[in-house]
């Protein structure tokens, strides 16, 4: 059995993350260094490389972290209804409240762009996350639900515009918050691609 952390060494890498992406949303990725995240942490740069071996392992570390807790928040949202227009509707209820309780992580996820400074990881869109999403689709597309399309098109039109939202959301276009304009959005999504 591995031996548990002690609650401090836990606490500042959490801590480390959580500042990092604070800059990385507010100044961006090559904007922010490995000096600026130990002074907003008020941490030595020991405890930094004692936890991540550089500026790109944390920035690793926080979309893993943040990929796998989308990924469950999608699984988790399109698990609860067997009708693929539930199935979405409340993976779109899900990530509007996600933006609206923690928009850093959900900016992080939307707006960086990921490819220059991990480049090894897949685009977002083709994410597990995203996948997942494509999955409720292709599901309404043999079930009948949806009619016979393209799934990449039909993916893009159900939830781009949900997406869209988010993002107009998160850069502070709206002045409601996106669940106020959701339903609207997610009902002209949805007629567009319905049997």
């Amino acid at each position: 059995m591995t031996p548990r952390k002690p609650p401090k060494a836990e606490h500042a890498r959490e801590l480390i993350l959580t500042t990092a992406l604070h800059l990385f949303v507010a100044h961006g990725y090559f904007a922010t260094s490995v000096h600026d995240i130990r002074r907003a942490a008020d941490l030595s740069i020991g405890s930094i490389y004692h936890h991540f071996s550089s500026k790109e392992a944390i920035a690793r570390a926080l979309y893993d972290e943040l990929m796998a807790r989308m990924t469950e928040l999608v699984a988790s949202a399109s698990s609860e209804h067997k009708s693929s227009r539930l199935r979405g509707w409340s993976v779109a209820e899900q990530l509007c409240q996600a933006a609206q309780q923690e928009p850093e992580k959900v900016k992080f996820i939307l707006h960086a762009r990921h490819h220059e400074f991990l480049p090894e990881a897949p685009p977002i869109c083709s994410s597990r996350p995203f996948e997942l999403m494509q999955e409720i689709v292709r599901d309404g597309i043999a079930s009948g639900e949806i009619r016979p399309m393209d799934p990449i098109a039909a993916s893009l039109a159900l939830f781009g515009g949900v997406i869209r939202l988010i993002q107009m959301c998160l850069d502070d276009v709206l002045q409601q918050p996106a669940t106020s304009y959701l339903e609207e959005v997610w009902e002209a999504s949805w007629r567009g691609i319905s049997s």
